[in-house]
């Protein structure tokens, strides 16, 4: 059975169409990536697909279930860790599990185990008494997934979980994720960090409520980059930028930081780049190859 099954989704706000017959599926236990900027449909994908919004057109099946007559079926089988932690201030680390657990239902007698087995998982014990409100933002966010965590659910649904958090923090929360999909999970993840995305296992390309591709980053870089990708230092930089835009076989030419970076047809080589940019004033310039990145890749999309 898939995880999920989508066909022609589609989120209209009157005269705004937030989400565009976006189509795909997920297996149980992937990883799945949704890359895109803020506002681009993924936040009102994962609302239909939990049955909190009603879809205008399209249909989709969550762990078997019609979102649009079986929602009440989905949510206690799916966690969902929203963009702004809903954690009670007030309350303990722990006491804010007992509460979620009681939300999903889980029975008094069982809570304790389930809240230990949560804490354990992500490694909250030594928090376990502090107040919400005297947390680091990494460790709101631990509490955050452990909310979404305690009554075991088959499919997780995290919306641009690492939001505001530190690199450290970031990090290890990428390592709780594949942590849980080893165990089983299906795990469904939005995201603007490029770097999160190639951690995933499959990535899904949203751009202004478009679903643009869905595929391995690998699979998507060959699909979306069929030429070369090359990194150029020039001085002065935006000369050089100008310069590397004109050059005949250049595809895309962009800053990167205190570098050039820029995608040629296959038949360009780093010389003719050096030659072409000298030729137009720019000398010395140094010129290497480089990975594709996802960035790269939605830039291409974006713009076809």
């Amino acid at each position: 059975m898939k995880a999920i099954e989508v066909n022609a989704l589609t989120k209209r706000f009157g005269e705004f169409t937030a989400v565009d017959a976006v189509s795909f599926e997920v297996d149980e236990g992937e990883v799945i990536g949704y890359l895109g900027p803020n506002g681009s449909g993924k936040t009102t994908t994962i609302r239909m697909l939990m049955g909190l919004l009603l879809p205008s057109d399209g249909d989709a099946r969550v762990l078997g279930f019609d979102v649009r007559t079986q929602a009440e079926s989905i949510r206690p089988l799916t966690g969902y860790m929203s963009q702004k932690f809903a954690l009670y201030d007030d309350l303990t680390m722990r006491e804010n599990l007992n509460f979620y657990a009681g939300m999903y239902g889980i029975r008094r007698r069982e809570q304790t185990l389930r809240v230990d087995d949560v804490m354990e998982q992500l490694g909250l014990g030594e928090h376990a008494n502090d107040r919400a409100n005297e947390l680091s933002g990494g460790w709101r966010q631990r509490l955050a997934l452990g909310c979404a965590l305690v009554h075991r659910p088959r499919l997780l649904f995290l919306d641009e979980p690492t939001s505001g958090v530190d690199p450290a923090a970031r990090r290890a929360f990428w390592d709780l994720i594949y942590d849980l999909a080893a165990k089983g999970a299906t795990v469904f993840v939005t995201t603007h960090y490029m770097d999160e995305a190639e951690r995933c296992g499959r990535v899904g390309i949203m751009h202004r409520g478009h679903l643009l591709a869905m595929d391995a980053p690998s699979a998507l870089k060959a699909a979306a980059l069929p030429g070369a990708i090359w990194q150029v230092s020039a001085s002065p930089l935006l000369d050089g930028l100008v310069a590397l835009q004109s050059i005949e076989g250049v595809t895309q030419a962009a800053l990167a930081g205190d570098k050039l970076r820029a995608i040629t047809a296959t038949n360009v080589n780093a010389d003719a780049i050096v030659r072409a940019l000298a030729a137009q004033g720019i000398a010395d310039a140094r010129v290497e190859a480089t990975d594709a990145t996802l960035e790269d890749v939605f830039v291409a999309l974006a713009d076809a």
